[in-house]
């Protein structure tokens, strides 16, 4: 299809008049939306006519009240080992292993180059630190950590979603 000059001028009275390109495109037949925009876009026609204003603006919907959030406190790092405090003083229904309390031979006690698919891959103490090590005992068959450790590591959902409304 060709741009004459009569279908250009009549694009840009109806580009004026505030059209869409969809609507001018079926004004013109035979011409698509995108042809129109690409045309509109050469001509340099940037000016519209604004669509009416309605007289008052459109009314918001209320929000929600916000519900009491709990303050948390700012951690830094690895929080595996650090003590927890809580918002409310109800103890938990079951209580974890604490995961300093299990003593770690140290023939059992291994670095990152001694980890290996079998051996407990828990880490102990401050990775900065020249005493921090890993478990290293025998790992669960299909499970990065030793029993023990993943007691910790991997709780049932439905006593991790009974925590998260306790706090």
């Amino acid at each position: 299809m060709n741009w004459t000059d009569e279908r250009v001028e009549l694009l840009k009275k109806l580009w004026s008049e505030g059209l869409s390109a969809s609507q001018i495109a079926a004004e013109l037949g035979g011409v698509t939306r995108n042809a129109v925009i690409g045309k509109v876009h050469r001509l340099g026609l940037s000016g519209r006519a604004k669509a009416v204003a309605s007289p008052a603006p459109r009314p918001r919907k209320p929000r929600p009240a916000p519900s009491a959030q709990v303050m948390r406190p700012m951690v830094q790092g690895n929080t595996a080992l650090a003590p927890v405090e809580r918002a409310m003083a109800e103890p938990e229904p079951e209580v974890l292993p604490d995961p300093v309390a299990k003593v770690i031979p140290m023939g059992e006690r291994c670095t990152i180059l001694d980890l290996t698919e079998f051996t407990c891959r828990w880490p102990v103490g401050d990775p900065g630190k020249a005493e921090f090590h890993y478990c290293g005992s025998r790992a669960k068959t299909g499970l990065p950590y030793c029993a023990y450790h993943a007691r910790i590591a991997y709780q049932p959902v439905q006593d991790r979603n009974r925590r998260r409304v306790a706090r």
